[in-house]
């Protein structure tokens, strides 16, 4: 289908500003695509917080040249399926992941984190760290238990303190034998 030189310039208007807006790209290739593979990655795409399009290479590779990404001889050949990772990209590494394990119609070529070109294999070692909020998590843990640490040291003389008195105090309230 031949589009008219406006509606390829909206096109590429459109690409360029999903990809203004993501932090993360990853390039599918499809194959034997049927409506129902589509509708289910772009529902978990969506929960990740992005969006998955169908792309025209030629158009997309336009938007690449002008947005100063690296070239990749490969990564838009043959027919493309491209997810916007608009918040994590680690989740949304995750999450392609998932929907390609074990599926026949999509296989991923590759991505750009941020202007960073990356091969199939940096898209899965991106999967495979933890998600945002699970690092803010490890990071938060990091943090505070030097924090817990010292209450504990603080509090433990007192709680040495407590116990000799507990016991004397026992020791005191029990009958003399003899």
């Amino acid at each position: 289908m031949a589009f008219t030189k406006e509606r390829k310039t909206e096109i590429v208007r459109q690409y360029q500003e999903w990809v203004n807006q993501s932090q993360a790209v990853f390039v599918f290739e499809y194959s034997k695509m049927n409506m129902k593979a589509v509708d289910v990655a772009r529902a978990k795409i969506r929960d990740a917080g992005g969006e998955l399009h169908v792309v025209k290479n030629t158009l997309f590779k336009i938007v690449v040249e002008e947005s100063g990404m690296p070239k990749s001889k490969t990564l838009l050949d043959g027919s493309s399926i491209v997810a916007f990772a608009f918040n994590d990209p680690a989740s949304m590494a995750k999450t392609i992941a998932d929907v390609t394990k074990g599926n026949e119609v999509f296989k991923v070529k590759g991505g750009y984190l941020g202007k960073q070109l990356l091969d199939q294999a940096q898209v899965k070692a991106l999967a495979e760290l933890p998600s945002l909020s699970v690092m803010r998590a490890m990071v938060l843990g990091t943090i505070l238990a030097p924090a817990s640490q010292l209450v504990r040291t603080l509090a433990e003389p007192a709680r040495s303190l407590a116990s000799v008195l507990k016991a004397y105090s026992e020791k005191e309230a029990q009958p003399a034998a003899g």
